[in-house]
């Protein structure tokens, strides 16, 4: 029996996906250096602790497992600190892609879905992206994602890899089970840590930028739950092994929210205000960006099922309780 290895699937969006290919009875190799995944979100498959830097590793796994497919999630992923240490993103996002692609190659692997990101656009000068939007991303997170996507298609023109590349916007939330959850620390996404703040994690909550051409002055955003991008995954895996050829696709839901209209929606589900504190804008954050998902629709025939902000941000609240309440029977 072939085997899927997961990436970075310890971590936030992985052990999501993770969750449901085991549900599914996929066997599963789960592969993650634990500096940002945490152990006990991994519900299914056979755990190794390693990096995909190790190539010794990576092609030792992809030969013995009988690897058919790799869903790659292993990066780091906050732009602040991508510009502060931009080596360290190049190093991880990029030249770790490169050695597990090379060892993919060289272990016949036929399948390859990736974990990018909308980034990659920088400031697009329409609020809608497609996958035709040009890219020019203005941080090196993006910049090192965009780099492994270009080597990725290069290499599946080079040979029989054909991949998938999912260039995600705005995840948020939490399996609504409440199995597993957004655990990152030092969160910098909008809807988790509005969660953190309404359940005491947090002090408060800062806005940056009031004034963008917006409906009401706040930035303009593509929030996806992160159970339908697993999916999303789960279709991008069925579509190449029913002999799809290689694509790009964007994942999100089609339309967009503002900072403020979040803020609202965490008090009506919190049931009272959260402490606020307004700034002035950031560099670099585009006014709005919205996924264009007609192909992905097309391509993927895949269907989101929780496309609600209410119900986003309430598995949100949920798992940041959950996480309060595991803390406080800790000895």
């Amino acid at each position: 029996m072939q085997s899927i290895l997961v990436t970075g699937g310890a971590g936030y969006i992985g052990s999501h996906v993770v969750k449901q290919l085991g549900e599914m009875g996929e066997r599963l190799v789960i592969l993650d250096n634990l500096s940002t995944g945490f152990r006990s979100s991994v519900l299914y498959g056979e755990f190794v602790e390693g990096d995909t830097g190790d190539a010794e590793l990576v092609s030792h796994l992809l030969r013995e497992q009988k690897i058919e497919a790799v869903l790659h999630f292993a990066a780091h992923t906050v732009v602040p600190e991508s510009v502060e240490n931009p080596l360290k993103y190049y190093g991880n996002n990029t030249c770790n892609t490169r050695n597990l692609l090379q060892c993919c190659q060289q272990a016949g692997v036929k399948h390859f879905i990736f974990s990018s990101t909308a980034a990659a656009y920088g400031i697009p000068q329409d609020t809608y992206c497609s996958e035709d939007t040009p890219t020019s991303p203005i941080n090196p997170y993006g910049s090192s994602k965009l780099m492994s996507e270009m080597m990725l298609r290069d290499l599946s023109a080079a040979c029989d890899l054909r991949h998938v590349i999912l260039r995600y916007f705005n995840v948020a939330g939490s399996d609504p089970e409440g199995k597993i959850g957004q655990s990152t620390r030092n969160a910098t996404l909008l809807i988790k840590v509005a969660a953190e703040v309404a359940v005491g994690k947090r002090e408060k909550l800062y806005v940056f930028g009031t004034d963008y051409p917006t409906p009401d002055g706040t930035g303009v955003r593509d929030y996806i739950h992160v159970s339908d991008l697993a999916d999303a995954h789960i279709q991008a895996l069925n579509y190449l092994r029913n002999g799809g050829e290689s694509t790009l696709l964007n994942c999100g839901y089609g339309h967009g929210y503002s900072v403020r209209e979040v803020i609202d929606a965490v008090n009506r589900v919190h049931g009272s205000p959260i402490r606020v504190e307004e700034h002035p804008r950031r560099a670099g954050d585009p006014p709005s960006l919205v996924a264009a998902v007609d192909k992905i629709h097309r391509r993927l025939r895949w269907t989101p099922r929780y496309d609600d902000l209410e119900f986003i941000v309430k598995t949100s609240l949920e798992w940041e309780k959950k996480l309060k309440d595991l803390r406080k029977i800790k000895p």
